[in-house]
């Protein structure tokens, strides 16, 4: 199993678009970077054929050390969610 990195996409993006890999990474750099201000603007994010993506808010709660046993508080967070699409788990079904 192997890691797609951002130099990935652009590269692949580069070669099937014809554009230069500067603006590959810049088109790469610009989806991102809208997806990330999407959700952190609360919005949830579907990319058709990939899934949705989404904050969720997680509440405080209590859990253990898993080294020690003890408890401890796990605080409020927030998390990115991902949903994948039918297609893409009918793709990825064995």
């Amino acid at each position: 199993m192997s890691t797609i990195t951002r130099n990935d996409f652009a590269e692949s993006l580069s070669k099937s678009s014809g554009l230069t890999m500067s603006q590959a990474y810049k088109l790469v750099d610009l989806i991102f970077s809208e997806i990330a201000e999407s959700l952190i603007r609360g919005e949830e994010v579907k990319v058709a054929g990939l899934g949705s993506f989404k904050i969720l808010e997680k509440n405080a709660r209590m859990g253990r050390n898993p080294k020690t046993g003890a408890p401890a508080v796990i605080t409020a967070r927030r998390v990115v969610s991902f949903k994948p699409s039918a297609e893409l788990k009918s793709k990825t079904r064995k």
